[in-house]
């Protein structure tokens, strides 16, 4: 997050500058006008030459429901998104986690499409959907092909307008489990995960609607039944406080029909009124502590301001930025710079009612939190006497319209924009708004908004403990919650009834699809200079930004030559991005950001990978510092010896993470001590400790070269213009690099367990698998990987539809192929409740040997229309496309891979499947790793009649193999394992329901669903 006027440079032209008056005066807006049945269009916005705007059509149906649409035919497929303006925030004391558990519920079946039809109608079309819950609104929406846009819109409106009837006890302890298990992975599990809560319950009085996640308290979870489920959905589901918003590759006039079709008929709810409440008053610093399961000491500063949209908000987000947004802010330079903190930031989240400035710090073990809490504040005293540079105000007004400009590559992007301004707003277009106040942002408001809400004003302050040696908090707890001035809210669910629209149609029939849409590889260009380095690349030019990728071949794997080295690759991308020997790495952060460009070199375990973005006209100046970087790195002494002390405390800290331990064991497992894929990319603590400069010198000079790296270049740039600029590159010198051999492993010669042992782990860990296959877009691994899409490689799969669906064991189940140009492994895996660790390797079992037995029809058929139209999804954005591109490089593919992919799976019959599942699922020989903790998950396993090895975080066996020949009972210590062994065994299964989570929310207040695995 930063910025600046400069960015003007990067813009130009593409993209002139709003006018001033854009609050006051929108882009040409055409006048309202109705339709026969009493649609009105408010307004219609289109966009002239050089204007950043999202051109749409803005409808309001007679029920209240607001219609936005946005065409953009650049390619086959259309977002949908519905939003309803309600989330945690309209809950009340005691019922906590409502509004989150009602989005699982939308995704539970409705009168005309029951459970699963909503998957089996999106995922197999080849579209993805979702949901997510804020403070502030729920959200659904569907990327599909464009012929499946009325599907999906009868889809969303079923729900909306036939939920309630559907709605069954049973589906209702399945979800309520499945939030459980959310929380327990997201929050109770995972380290730091109870920040966001003590803020909240801190920081705002009892009873206020943010003094709570959204995820909700268990005990308000126990609580609840479905009646209070069935209440909610009435307050607050109408079509009068939702927004439905369409974009790509649609017709308007088409799409308002549809909309008055399916949710026209739609009963209006009860009105809804925005809420406004004041910012909580803090009259001393409120000093708060917990101990989790971590490293390193944390200490969190939050200061109050103010809402979203409000108009001190930029000014608020450039002061942080300033004070801890990057290598050039104050805290990075106070703390990490000078190692006083493993991690240091700033930054100002906002949700509709209030916006909490945060600084953050992590300390090194065994350092006090009061001098970090000291040193946090004695650099605000520093802003205040340094004042805000000019060079900050560039940094953040280039970057943060850069970024703005990256986030309307894809229409999920624009038809997202476009909801939440007009559910927070009414005004859609106020990226206008956002733009101008941007551009007029000065260093005066900075200034001001620090002296008004952060100079001498209180805070909330959060000391996170480590169990193992807690230490002691940046100043003793002061403060506990009290109930003095807490006031009741008003019943809001009084008089609520059920009224179902009355249809002229017959809605129980599904509308059928229309054509499928004509998907076209992404044309491309491609050339090889001398020495080497093959080049590909496509123009690109819905937005004026390019995005390249060059990967570097070898990575992690290099270190098969010298393991004592281990963790020297990742070492080595680190110290890249430390600046070059024209540069400081705070140098090197300042020229990228005033040009709105990124740079990161990451490393792989097969790979490192340097990604470059850039706007068009910033890149010749982008590409200069790429070169700085790549060819000429700085290699500083003093930046390696923080890098390595920063890497051997990120080895230390993976012990605290069951998901890390699982893997690193698992993988130990895998490959063996003898192959360097044994040991994570990052190294072991003795590795580390034993690398030198030198070595890293040495790695760069011998692996870093164009003989086996190639180069994609993906945006608005024509092929002559970018090559012209590549000079650096084409002289870049051969090195005559081969890569090692692949090590083919010792498969397991029977299926055990090995257990490693996470005291208090409220879930458990688990990995099932061997390794398999290498990579192969159109043989044995794509087969594979068709087969394994049926049993574990979508949400609809089988393994999640148990586990998750049926049994409510885990928030999400999955297994995959996972194959480079080396051997890769097969793997299931889940996090489950600790009390059904036992009941889940039963059923991880029974799927893996019932896949063996063969599909049905129906099965087959949602693979190859899943499968066979997700391609309209695919080249999209500028990133998806690069990834294409690489992948043909990385394989020494043709474009043409695609139709005979194509092919494979419209020839692909229910014999190859189970064929393929025989050979590929050797049930009786696997590893099975399991994380958990020991007194809950151990007397249970021991059922299973696996040989079991017991193991520490580190992989070292503690345990020999003991043969365990019992068979699958309860046992008197394990009673809740128990209750789930005699639940796996019930052959009574639900349909397919609710999406699983995509990815761990960005601030505590926001939780996100995920639709597959990755």
């Amino acid at each position: 997050m930063r910025k600046h006027s400069l960015l003007l440079l990067g813009l130009g032209a593409a993209l002139a500058t709003t006018p001033a008056s854009a609050q006051q005066k929108k882009p040409t807006t055409a006048a309202p006008a109705a339709s026969a049945t009493g649609t009105r269009l408010v307004e219609k916005i289109t966009r002239k030459p050089g204007e950043l705007v999202i051109p749409y059509e803005k409808y309001v149906l007679p029920n209240g429901l607001t219609l936005i649409v946005t065409e953009d035919h650049s390619d086959p497929l259309v977002h949908v998104d519905v939003t309803y303006h309600v989330g945690s925030a309209r809950e009340q004391i005691g019922k906590s986690g409502f509004a989150h558990f009602f989005e699982h519920m939308m995704f539970e079946g409705s009168d005309h499409a029951p459970q699963g039809m909503f998957d089996k109608v999106i995922i197999g079309s080849g579209g993805t959907n979702n949901g997510s819950t804020t403070r502030d609104r729920t959200n659904y929406y569907e990327t599909i092909p464009s012929n499946q846009l009325e599907r999906a819109l009868w889809l969303e409106a079923d729900r909306m307008g036939f939920l309630l009837d559907a709605v069954t006890q049973k589906r209702f302890e399945v979800q309520r489990a499945t939030v459980k298990n959310e929380r327990g992975q997201n929050y109770d599990n995972r380290p730091y995960g109870l920040v966001g809560e003590y803020t909240s319950k801190t920081l705002y009085p009892y009873g206020h609607p943010y003094s709570w996640l959204t995820i909700g308290y268990l005990d308000d979870l126990d609580r609840s039944d479905v009646n209070d489920l069935k209440q909610f959905f009435l307050r607050w589901y109408g079509p009068n406080n939702a927004t439905l918003t369409v974009g790509g590759d649609v017709k308007p006039a088409e799409v308002v029909a549809m909309a008055e079709k399916y949710f026209g008929g739609i009963n209006r709810g009860p009105a809804v009124q925005n809420v406004k409440l004041p910012a909580p008053k803090l009259t001393q610093d409120r000093y708060v502590s917990y101990q989790d399961n971590v490293r390193f000491p944390l200490v969190q500063l939050v200061f109050p301001t103010v809402p979203q949209n409000h108009p001190d908000e930029t000014a608020l987000d450039a002061l942080a930025d300033i004070i801890g947004g990057g290598k050039n802010s104050l805290l990075y330079k106070n703390l990490i710079k000078t190692q006083r903190a493993v991690s240091a930031q700033a930054y100002h989240p906002t949700s509709e009612l209030s916006g909490e400035f945060t600084l953050s710090a992590r300390a090194y073990p065994g350092k006090g939190l009061d001098s970090l809490d000291y040193r946090v504040r004695q650099t605000l005293s520093e802003f205040e006497r340094r004042g805000v540079k000019d060079e900050d105000l560039q940094r953040f007004k280039a970057s943060r319209e850069a970024d703005l400009v990256s986030s309307l590559s894809s229409v999920s992007g624009k038809v997202s924009r476009l909801a939440a301004n007009q559910t927070y707003t009414g005004n859609p277009n106020y990226i206008t708004v956002e733009l101008q106040r941007l551009r007029a942002l000065t260093k005066a408001d900075v200034q001001r908004v620090y002296t008004q809400y952060i100079k001498g004003k209180k805070a909330v302050v959060l000391s996170v403990l480590p169990k193992s040696a807690p230490g002691a908090p940046a100043k003793p707890d002061n403060y506990a919650i009290t109930k003095e001035g807490y006031q009741a809210p008003a019943d809001e669910y009084k008089n609520l009834t059920y009224v179902k629209a009355k249809d002229g149609f017959d809605r129980s029939k599904m509308p059928g699809a229309g054509a499928n849409p004509v998907v076209k590889v992404p044309a491309l260009w491609q050339q090889q200079f001398q020495n080497g380095l093959r080049v590909m690349g496509s123009r690109s030019t819905e937005v004026p930004t390019v995005n390249l990728l060059l990967t570097i071949r070898g990575g992690h794997r290099l270190e098969q030559l010298n393991p004592g080295k281990a963790g020297v690759a990742a070492l080595t991308a680190a110290m890249l991005n430390e600046g070059s020997q024209k540069y400081t790495g705070e140098q090197l952060s300042d020229a990228l950001d005033r040009l709105g460009s990124s740079i990161s070199v990451r490393p792989g375990t097969d790979n490192t990978l340097v990604e470059v973005q850039s706007l068009t006209k910033n890149l010749p100046a982008t590409l200069a510092l790429l070169e700085e970087i790549l060819l000429r790195p700085r290699f500083d002494a003093a930046d390696f010896a923080r890098v390595k002390k920063q890497t051997l405390e990120a080895i230390a800290n993976q012990s605290t993470q069951p998901t890390v331990i699982a893997d690193k064991t698992y993988n130990a497992l895998l490959y063996g001590p003898g192959d360097i894929m044994s040991v994570p990319v990052s190294g072991t603590t003795s590795t580390v400790q034993s690398l030198t400069l030198d070595d890293v010198k040495q790695f760069y000079q011998q692996y870093y070269g164009p003989d086996l790296s190639h180069l994609v270049i993906v945006g608005d740039v024509e092929q002559k213009d970018v090559v012209s600029k590549l000079g650096f590159l084409q002289s870049w010198n051969r090195k005559g690099l081969t890569l090692p051999a692949g090590n083919p492993g010792k498969q397991p010669d029977k299926t055990r367990i090995y257990f490693v042992n996470k005291p208090d782990a409220a879930q458990s860990e688990i990995r099932i698998g061997y390794l398999a296959l290498p990579y192969d877009a159109t043989g044995e691994y794509y087969r594979a990987y068709l087969a394994n899409y049926l049993l574990g490689g979508s949400f609809a799969s089988r393994i999640n539809h148990n586990l998750r669906e049926e049994k409510g064991y885990t928030y999400g189940a999955y297994s995959g192929f996972r194959g480079t140009r080396y051997v890769g492994p097969f793997t299931a895996q889940a996090g489950v409740r600790a009390d059904a660790t036992t009941a889940s390797l039963i059923e991880f079992n029974k799927e893996l040997k019932g896949f063996t037995t063969g599909i049905s029809d129906d099965e087959l058929q949602l693979l190859q229309t899943s499968v066979g139209q997700s391609d309209a999804l695919k080249y999209e954005t500028g990133q998806q496309k690069a990834a294409f591109l690489a992948r043909l490089l990385e394989y020494d593919l043709t474009p043409d891979f695609v139709q005979q992919q194509s092919a494979i799976l419209k020839a692909l019959k229910k014999e190859d499947v189970q064929a393929i599942a025989t050979k590929y699922l050797p049930t009786d020989n696997m590893y099975i790793v399991v994380v958990g903790d020991r007194n809950k998950v151990y007397p249970g396993i021991t059922t299973l009649g696996y040989d079991i090895v017991e193991m520490d975080a580190e992989g070292n066996r503690l345990t020999p193999n003991v043969p365990v020949t019992s068979t699958v009972t309860a046992t008197p210590a394990a009673p809740a394992a128990a209750a789930d062994v005699k639940k796996a065994k019930s052959k009574t299964k639900d349909a397919d329901g609710r999406k699983a989570k995509r990815k761990q929310k960005k601030d505590d207040d926001s939780v996100k669903v995920k639709e597959k695995a990755e």
